[in-house]
Formats: structure tokens, sequence, C-alpha cells
């Protein structure tokens, strides 16, 4: 039987699962558990027995050893005090070393400041005398037309002037150097200028290496520009006397190719001759554009005089210089490695749009005409009120037709940097459209008054007029969404919260794409740009506040123009109230009238007519609160009735308009009556039935009589006695003046 003692060792040992594991491990079935657990106990016993001896043999040895190792750690203890001394002394060593390797080394180095010193001034001696052979020998090099042989002296003689820095005829010497250097430019020039015009590469890089070398590069790139530059100005000119039958569209359209064409070779030509082939050609460009004869903005202000639409001229003319601009961003792109946003390309689309800086600048007084002369072809009045209530309400679609085309036409002309131009010429435009739809206003008024019509068809008319009144309002409240939206989407991004620089916005973005810098002039317009951004994203409520307020009181004038034909009836009917015969007449009532009660008088005409004209209003009302009417809900909230608290919401325009002419009514009956300077017994018992049929009316229309109606009404009845005491809490010169008319 093989027992494994191995699992003693474990940190996990569990005794269980080892006699368990022991147990089964034993296959022999003639041997019994007992005697075989017998057996495992014995082979225990000898294997502890075993590992006791073991360890009283390690003990001993361990015991045995001890003296020896406490004296081999004292040596160690003496050895290492040893080395501590030794290092110690290295130390010292290491540090005399530093202190004497120090004075040395600030010797060595003064000795080698003299060497330099010495060495400068022998090359300056030298370069003094290599400068006076080179400058005694240079008029016969010159002599010679050896343009190399003359590149190379003057590169000589470049070199030592620069070693000469200190010698007192330094600045003469560099004049007399930049001469040299002019006389061999002036000699180079035809040969430079033959050869950039006949594309010839090998001597074009035989210059490019020779004006590297005299510090002249810029002087080549200015014959290389001005050999096509003249060439492309020659192209313009031809194009514009060629075609004296065609636009300015046609002639920038032409050019504009030929100009495309030109970058495409010449930057595969320059890419073999000059380093920065791209940006020399852009420079070409750029400078042709600024250089054409006639000039651009001259061939488009000649263009747009013959134009009764200056704008729409001026898109087209835009979108071609558009398309150029376009395609030379493409090319740039194309060899860029990154994105755009090099001086040269940011210059390039400065020139391309420089021709309609001056026209975003005077923007607003071409949208003011446009709009000017849209508005005054609008039709506003007819010579019949129905035909004039008509066309009002037909010039709605036409007046924001305008403005959305003005709005688009801003986003296609300007990109955005013409929204304050345009939001001041909307604002100019709907004022005067404003000012129109009053004076019409004033005209229906006139009218009214001289023709003989049915009240009731006017009032249908006036309420059409509120209606339109009420799409003003909605029409603009879309526009005003929509200007505020394009403004951010527009601008927005193109006015981020970049850092500034000398007042200037660093520019992040593809140049040709920052349009607020190419087609804005002035750097306080760029500003008031973006704070109209800052607040628009602060959540400014609103950019036509103006024209939303002006429109809200429009409506109000339309419901008082409204108001004022509805209660004409009304005040027909009162305005004579005072001076009715009836209140003082003497035979109005006799003894046997007097003495009836009050229900057995019925009320007089002029009550019964206004009664009877409140109950018909509904019914007048209903073709336009029977069907869903968001126009004249709109009005109705931004307008106001007379005898109306102001409301955010009501539930019936019909209530509304019974509840103003009910007050009007009860208004203008209490003033009547409070004139009446006396009255009888009998016609106070009449007034009190006139009153309280009135008060039924209002009942019957779901609305209450006033508190001057109900004090009057409580003033008629009561008797001398108990008048002092009724009218105890009620104005005083109500009062007064009941008082006085009963004649107590």
């Amino acid at each position: 039987m093989i027992m494994d003692f191995s699992k003693f060792l474990d940190e996990n040992f569990d005794i269980k699962e080892w006699v368990n594991a022991a147990f089964k491990s034993q296959k022999d079935p003639t041997v019994k558990k007992d005697q075989y657990a017998t057996t495992m106990v014995m082979k225990l016993q000898m294997f502890i027995q075993e590992v006791n001896n073991v360890i009283e043999e390690a003990s001993q040895q361990a015991v045995q050893n001890l003296p020896r190792v406490i004296r081999e750690i004292e040596a160690v203890k003496q050895e290492a005090s040893l080395l501590q001394d030794q290092m110690r002394m290295v130390k010292e060593d290491i540090q005399k070393v530093e202190h004497d390797t120090s004075q040395s080394m600030q010797m060595l180095l003064q000795l080698d400041n003299i060497k330099s010193r010495m060495q400068a001034a022998s090359n300056a001696l030298k370069e003094a005398d290599n400068w006076s052979t080179l400058s005694a020998d240079i008029e016969e090099v010159f002599d010679s037309q050896d343009i190399n042989v003359i590149a190379e002296k003057l590169v000589g003689m470049q070199q030592s002037l620069q070693i000469l820095v200190d010698v007192p005829d330094y600045k003469d010497r560099c004049q007399h150097l930049e001469k040299l250097k002019n006389r061999l430019e002036a000699m180079l020039s035809p040969q430079v200028v033959a050869a950039f015009n006949a594309k010839s590469l090998e001597s074009a890089q035989v210059y490019v290496k020779i004006f590297s070398n005299i510090d002249r590069l810029p002087q080549l790139y200015k014959y290389y520009h001005k050999c096509h530059k003249t060439q492309l100005l020659n192209q313009w000119k031809t194009i514009v006397e060629t075609n004296q039958e065609e636009t300015v569209v046609e002639w920038l359209s032409e050019f504009y190719d030929q100009m495309f064409s030109t970058w495409h070779t010449q930057v595969q030509w320059c890419s073999q001759v000059f380093k920065e082939p791209e940006k020399i050609v852009s420079q070409l460009l750029t400078e042709t554009l600024a250089a054409m004869e006639p000039s651009i903005p001259y061939c488009i202000a000649n263009f747009l005089e013959s134009k009764s639409s200056p704008l729409d001229a001026l898109m087209e003319v835009l979108q071609v210089s558009e398309r150029f601009a376009k395609s030379i961003e493409t090319a740039l792109e194309s060899h860029a490695e990154g994105p755009l946003g090099s001086e040269y390309a940011t210059t390039l689309a400065m020139a391309i749009y420089a021709p309609y800086r001056s026209y975003v600048q005077r923007y607003e007084n071409y949208e003011e005409a446009a709009l000017s002369t849209h508005l005054n072809n609008i039709p506003l009045d007819k010579q019949e009120v129905m035909d004039s209530v008509r066309v009002l309400g037909e010039s709605v679609n036409k007046l924001f037709s305008a403005a959305n085309k003005g709005n688009e036409r801003c986003l296609k002309l300007t990109h955005g940097c013409g929204y304050i131009s345009l939001l001041q010429a909307l604002k100019n435009y709907f004022v005067n459209y404003g000012k129109e739809f009053r004076r019409v206003l004033t005209n229906l008024r006139e009218k009214i008054k001289m023709g003989d019509n049915d009240p009731w068809a006017l009032f249908q008319h006036s309420l059409r007029i509120i209606q339109t009144c009420g799409e003003l309002i909605l029409h603009v409240e879309e526009l005003d969404d929509s200007l505020m939206s394009n403004i951010l989407h527009s601008i927005g991004k193109q006015t981020p919260s970049t850092p500034k620089i000398g007042g200037e916005i660093r520019l992040r973005v593809n140049p040709f794409h920052q349009y607020t810098e190419l087609l804005i002039e002035k750097v306080e317009d760029r500003e008031a740009l973006e704070l109209l951004v800052t607040k628009l994203e602060e959540e400014m409520p609103s950019v036509l506040e103006v024209v939303k307020k002006d429109f809200s009181a429009l409506s109000v004038d339309a419901h008082r123009f409204a108001f004022d034909i509805v209660f004409a009836q009304i005040k027909e009917h009162l305005q004579e109230v005072s001076t009715m015969e009836i209140w003082t007449s003497a035979s109005a009532g006799g003894a046997l009238t007097a003495d009836l009660p009050t229900f057995s008088l019925s009320p007089q005409e002029y009550i019964t007519q206004v009664g009877q004209y409140l109950m018909t209003i509904p019914q007048h009302l209903e073709p336009f609160t029977t069907q869903d009417n968001p126009a004249l809900l709109v009005a109705v909230k931004h307008g106001k009735l007379p005898y109306t608290e102001e409301q955010e919401s009501f539930e019936q325009i019909a209530d509304l308009w019974l509840e103003s002419m009910a007050r009007g009514a009860m208004h203008m009956y209490c003033e009547e009556i409070l004139k009446i300077p006396e009255i009888t017994v009998h016609a106070s018992r009449q007034l009190v039935t006139d009153i309280d049929y009135l008060s039924n009316v209002l009942d019957d229309l779901g609305l209450q009589p006033s508190e001057t109606v109900k004090n009057i009404e409580t003033l008629l009845k009561c008797s001398k006695d108990n008048f002092d005491e009724e009218s105890e809490n009620m104005p005083r010169r109500l009062v007064s003046v009941l008082k006085g008319m009963r004649g107590l």
C-alpha cells in the first residue's frame, strides 16, 4: 500500500479528504477496513517518528553551527567598517580632483576663446582680402557677360560680407553689393522674361538657382507674375472689346475659365521650377484680379445701371464668381496636405469677392428700394368698401412673398452677411405697409359716413379686416422664425468663439467659406453681426419685435374700426336719451298713471331697439366663429376691443364682442342718463322700466349689468327718505347728479 504524504504540505490541507482518498485507493477486497485503518495508523506513527528524528538532527546541527556563524558575522562587520573608511578617502580624492579639474577647465575655456577670436580675426582678414580681391576683379567679370561667373563672384562677396559685419564701412559695402546685384538682375531680366514666356524649364531652373544664391528669389517671382499677368490682362481686354454685345456675366464666365486653365497648367509647370507652386500661381491670380482694366467693379456697376432689378442682376454676376471660387477652392484642396488656411488662399478668396463688398455694405439701400417698389405695386384701396376689404386681404400673401424673397436673396447674395441690413429694410417695409393699412381704414371710415350702407354688411367687412390683421401676425411670426433660423445656420457657423489677435478673428476655417471676412468691409459691422448671433444663441425672442408690435397695434385699430361700425347703431339710439321730453313733461304721467305699479309700464322704443340689436350680434358673428379660424383668434388675442379687459385666453369670440358692445352700451346709456337735468316721478319709474328691460336682455345674453347701471336703478327706485342711506357707498358724482335730477 502506497500512501501520499505530500498532501500534508498543502496550506489548505483537509484531513477528511485525505482519509477518504486513502480508503478509496485501497482496492484489495480481502483486507477489512478496520485492518486497513490499523495499518494506516501504524504507518502514520512511523512517519511521525521519522519526521521527529529529522527535526531533532537538524536542531543539533544548527546549535553546533551557531558559534561559527557569529564569528563570521563579526568578520563581515569589520570588513564593512574598513570599506566605509576607504570610500570616505576616495570621496575626498574625487572632490580634490574636481576642484583641480575645474580650474584647469576654466583655463582651457579661456584658451579656446582666445583661439576662436584669433580664428575669427584670421577669417576676417582672409575675407577682407577676399572682398578686396573680388571687388577688384568684379568689373572685369561683368565685362565678360558670363552670368554664371558673375553670380559666383557675387555669392563670394556676399559670404565675405557676412564675416565683415563689424567693419566700419559695412553699410557701404552692403550698398555696393546691392548695386552689383541690381546690375546682374538688369542683365538677366530680358533672358528671364524670355524664358518664362517660352516656358523653358532648363533656363528657368538655372535662373532660380542664381536668384536663390544671391537672395533675390522674390524678385524672380515678380518677373514670373509680370509675364503671365500681362498675358491674362490682355486676354481680358480682348474678351471685353470683341464681345461688346454681351454683358459682364458672359465676360467673367469666359475669363474665369481661362484663369482656371492657367492655374492648372502653371501649377504643373511651376512644380518643376519653384518650391511652392500653388502659392506662386495663386498670387499670380490675385494680382491679375486687382489689375484688370476695365475693372470688375466698373463692369458690374454699368451692368446694374441697365437693370430694373439690380439685386437679381447682382446675384447673376455673383454666381459666376462663386463658381470660379469653388473651382479654385477644390483645386487648392487637392494639393493641400491639410485644411485650407494659408495666407495666399485667403488673399485669393478676398480678391475674388472684393467686387461685391461695397454692394453688401449698401445692401440695405438695395433691399429697401426693391421692397418699396414691390409695396407700391400692391393695391390696398378701391372705390367701393367691399373691394377695399378684398384687396387688403389679398395684400397679405403679396406682402410676405416679397419679404420671403428678400430672405432667400440675402442668403444667396450675402451668405447671411447682410441680415442686419435686411432686418432694417424689412422693418421699414412692414411699418410703411402698416401706415398704408391705417390710411385705408381712415378712408373706409369716410366712405361709410358718406354712404348708405347696411351696418351688418359693414360689420362683416370689418371682421374680414380683423382676420387680415391676424394673417399678418401669423405670417410675421413665421417669417421671424425663418429669419432667426437662417441667421444662426449661416452666420452662426462663421462666427466661432475663437480668440482675437489684434482685434481680428483668427481664421480657423476654410477661407473660401469665411464670408463675414470676405464680404464685410468694416470691423464694426462684423462685430454687430456677431453680437446679433450671440443674442440669438442666448434665446433672443425675436428679430422683428418692432413689426410684431406694429401689427398688434394695427389689430387694435381694426378692432376699434369694427367696434365703431357696430356701435354706431347703438349710439344713434342712445345719443338723444338725455334730451327726451318724457323726463320733464307734466303730461307724460297723470294722477291715474302715477299710482299704477311699475310692471304696468312698457320699455320705450329706444331701449328695445338697443336690446334687439344686441341680440342679433351672435348670428352675424356666426360665419366667422363656427369654423376654424386661427387668423381671427390671433387677431383678437393681439387686438383689444373697447370696454374689455386684456386676457390671454378666451372661449368664444362672440362672447368678447357681446361683452364689448354691452359694456359700451351701458357706459353710454349711463352717461346719457346722468345728463338728464331733472326727472318727474313718472319719468323716473319709466326710466327704471327701461333699465330693467336692458338688464333682462343682458341676462338673456349671459351678461351682468354694470355697477353704475345698478346704482342708477337703485337711486331711481329708492324713496326720498332712504336716498342717503342707499347712496352711502356709491360714487359721489353719481349721487350728486341723481339727487339733483330727482330734486331732492
